[in-house]
């Protein structure tokens, strides 16, 4: 039997720690590999970390078929919602994976508008958005915040490898990352290299950096002593009202 492997499917999983690694290679040595592996024709879909382990050590495993694609956006999409639903995929990898499924749906929903002729097109009917059209949408499916789906667009968009690394190994943060992130590559590099406490201090000098560079905003006492300045502005010009009010009348011999 043939099995081909997909990368950009394979990428869609989070790589196996060493720890996750050595007890999932255990287990297969113990026990077999009780579990079959998903294909898509010769396109291995499910199981690629088992399959992996099989092979290296001559375990055999058993295989089933996936008939139900028409295309390998449908695989995506399929791979995609098994891996948002495991407890154990990191919420990094599902904010990343969610994107991914935003991207398939929205240029489905362009590929059949373009498709469709515009004669076809009712006049009256009001345009519709595709699905997953907001990132409240993406953060949803993620269950992460929409600040985080924010972040992790600005690490897929700036992020070095490394960084990027980082992040999927769980040595930085989301939020530090995406701070970061906004530094040179370089950079990025070398606050890597330094490891997390590196990591860190780079990611609060940015933090400082830009919040130097906001107008300082007013806190309570300072909105305290600006009523009170004009308050007494106010009685002044009461005060300055009251003597020629009486100026006049006295002029007047009232």
């Amino acid at each position: 039997m043939n099995i081909t492997i997909n990368e950009e499917l394979r990428s869609f999983i989070d790589p196996l720690t060493a720890n996750e690694s050595a007890a999932l290679e255990r287990s297969l040595l113990a026990e077999g590999c009780r579990d079959a592996l998903v294909l898509w024709g010769e396109t291995l879909i499910d199981g690629h970390n088992r399959y992996d382990i099989c092979t290296r050590h001559g375990i055999e495993f058993r295989t089933v078929q996936n008939t139900t694609f028409s295309s390998l956006d449908d695989v995506m999409l399929w791979m995609i919602d098994n891996h948002l639903a495991r407890r154990s995929v990191s919420d990094y990898q599902r904010g990343v994976l969610a994107l991914r499924k935003k991207d398939i749906v929205t240029a489905r929903v362009a590929q059949r508008a373009a498709a469709e002729p515009e004669a076809d097109a009712a006049p009256e009917a009001a345009p519709q958005s595709p699905p997953w059209n907001t990132r409240e949408d993406v953060a949803k499916a993620a269950r992460v915040s929409s600040n985080t789906i924010s972040q992790i667009e600005r690490i897929q968009k700036a992020a070095t490898p490394q960084l990027v690394e980082a992040v999927r190994a769980g040595t930085i943060s989301i939020n530090a990352a995406a701070n970061v992130a906004s530094l040179p590559p370089s950079e990025q590099i070398v606050a890597v290299a330094g490891g997390r406490k590196e990591l860190q201090l780079a990611a609060r000098q940015v933090r400082e950096q830009k919040a130097g560079s906001r107008p300082p905003k007013e806190t309570p006492a300072d909105e305290a002593a600006d009523l009170r300045a004009q308050v007494a502005a106010l009685r002044d010009k009461v005060d300055a009202l009251q003597l020629e009010n009486a100026a006049l009348k006295q002029q007047l011999g009232l």
